[in-house]
């Protein structure tokens, strides 16, 4: 009786290695899964931002641009707000606090920053467009948003944003509130 209980344990031991073996393997697996889904979420949300316009991210051919025609049967309202995060030693705001455009009109309307510190200071701006359903229509041709910004200490910058309202805009939106928030940008 001795040897079976022996040869018991052992055979439940080298069962045991085997389902240690392959719960290792496929915790291994996860994180390496896990990994790659986080290194690919960055680029697919920007495919998707620029597909659906969602977080202000819109794409803009000089095609698209030729191929707008004005509407000038009715007007929509752009309020532009902005903010500083905490940290960035900027003040950032509109030159204006809204236009009046006709939908296929292009505009450029003036951001003005200034640093505040006693250093070079870089940031980012990221852009947020309400109403949701009305973001994918704004379209943006030119925009600080898009690139690094860094201003020396004490100095003041005048960033322009070209942009246009697709005719396609649903007629039920009227208003529309293109806001931007600048956060601190490490190179």
């Amino acid at each position: 009786m001795e040897i079976n209980e022996e040869e018991s344990y052992l055979n439940h031991t080298e069962q045991r290695a085997v389902a240690n073996k392959k719960l290792g393997l496929k915790l291994v697996w996860i994180v390496a899964g896990s990994l790659l889904f986080a290194f690919a979420l960055v680029p697919l949300y920007d495919v998707l931002c620029t597909i659906t316009g969602l977080n202000g991210k819109t794409k803009s051919t000089a095609t698209e641009i030729s191929n707008t025609k004005v509407d000038t049967s009715r007007w929509v309202t752009v309020q532009f707000t902005s903010s500083v995060m905490p940290g960035l030693g900027w003040n950032f705001y509109p030159k204006q606090a809204s236009i009046k455009v006709h939908p296929g009109q292009v505009h450029t309307v003036l951001f003005e920053a200034k640093n505040t510190t006693s250093q070079t200071v870089a940031g980012r701006a990221v852009p947020s467009v309400t109403p949701g359903s009305g973001a994918a229509y704004l379209k943006k041709i030119e925009c600080f948003c898009f690139l690094r910004q860094e201003l020396k200490a004490g100095e003041t910058k005048i960033m322009p944003l070209r942009f246009f309202i697709s005719p396609e805009l649903p007629s039920d939106v009227k208003e529309m509130t293109l806001s931007y928030a600048f956060f601190s940008s490490d190179k």
